[in-house]
């Protein structure tokens, strides 16, 4: 039996904007409205509003609600303050990611948790099992929807939504409560592109208006609606790691290029006695960035050789429209790793020539 797929408070918006649905992550998404090349160019020159609903949100309450988070995820959360936020990941025993998570602190008693789509009961359910402290983990992902505004006109167009001059204000990674209209909205300065930009989590009943408000404003300073598939290319072009391609419960944390926040010296974390073994003995695989040398495409899957000796295989590649190379990240051998090596990528059974380079692809100045 297959299980329905669900949709957005947004799924009608779409449909009336032209948006081409396609199932995503257990949810009906649009994967884009005019074109990936078009909305991927207005994100990097002006703006792209894409509905992020179906992102997870676990609120995590109680007076040990920092100790637990700590304990529970790799980075420091005992160094963050109120009203910011840090990218971190869930790890299993192994050092494997179960997600890739944004935490968001009010307080050492109150943190918000944001979650990858399909992951969000997975998430949930790893935290209540694990959860040996004083601590509430509370999945509220269906009462929020997620609109994410990105561009470089973001921070103006924000300002003409109107009421959100100190969420305009907000440095990177940082986030504050408003209201608008009666009901509250969380807005976050994050985002998933590669770009500046602000994530804004709604009360589901009231995401439409929130999304309809930010088109009509944004319209006359180039924002446009924005699909996956545009989403996907941005993230890409700026090497930003997606669950199931990048990460996976059975690839190491630092394999996957997330040692940036392992926390060794925080105090004990799930996971952390397999990683520091890892590091202690060397780190056997790498995530690479590389270039087709040869015309061609690669995509997930495809296998890496070095020196004629397969070494890996590709985690996501495309050619993207701001780079407009044929790219790719791979998980290799880390004697294939340095910037400069030459390798050979096996695309549709014929090895393409390609070369690692430095990350990210694009970096926004």
């Amino acid at each position: 039996m297959t299980t329905a797929l669900q949709r957005t408070p947004l799924f009608d918006a779409h449909t009336a904007l032209g948006g081409k649905i396609v199932p995503f992550a257990g949810w009906e998404l649009p994967v884009q409205y005019a074109g990936v090349i078009q909305e991927h160019t207005a994100v990097r020159t002006k703006a792209g509003l894409f509905d992020v609903s179906h992102m997870g949100e676990i609120f995590v309450s109680g007076p040990e609600a920092e100790l637990a988070l700590d304990g529970l995820s790799c980075n420091a959360v005992s160094q963050l303050t109120d009203g910011k936020a840090h990218y971190s990941a869930i790890l299993n025993e192994k050092g494997g990611v179960v997600d890739d998570i944004i935490i968001y602190r009010y307080s050492r008693e109150r943190y918000l948790v944001c979650v990858n789509a399909s992951n969000a009961d997975k998430d949930y359910a790893w935290f209540t099992k694990h959860n040996r402290w004083k601590a509430t983990f509370d999945n509220q992902s269906a009462q929020w929807g997620q609109i994410a505004l990105q561009g470089p006109m973001a921070e103006k167009i924000l300002l003409s939504f109107g009421g959100m001059e100190q969420a305009a204000a907000l440095k990177y990674f940082h986030f504050a409560e408003t209201e608008y209209q009666g009901f509250p909205i969380i807005v976050a300065r994050t985002g998933y592109t590669g770009e500046d930009g602000f994530e804004l989590f709604v009360p589901s009943s009231e995401t439409r208006r929130v999304w309809d408000r930010l088109l009509q404003v944004g319209a006359p300073l180039g924002l446009v609606p924005a699909g996956l598939g545009a989403r996907d290319s941005l993230r890409l072009e700026a090497c930003y790691p997606l669950h199931g391609h990048e990460l996976g419960d059975d690839v190491s944390a630092l394999a996957s290029g997330l040692g940036w926040v392992i926390k060794f010296d925080k105090g004990d974390f799930i996971g952390r006695s397999a990683l520091f073994k890892e590091k202690e003995a060397g780190v056997r695989k790498a995530l690479i960035g590389l270039y087709l040398d040869d015309a061609g495409i690669t995509r997930q899957g495809d296998k890496v050789f070095f020196s004629g000796n397969e070494v890996g295989v590709v985690t996501s590649g495309t050619k993207t429209p701001t780079v407009q190379r044929a790219l790719g990240l791979a998980l290799v051998d880390t004697k294939a790793a340095p910037v400069g090596s030459q390798i050979e990528v096996e695309v549709r059974g014929r090895r393409l020539r390609a070369s690692v380079v430095k990350k990210p692809f694009y970096k926004r100045s």
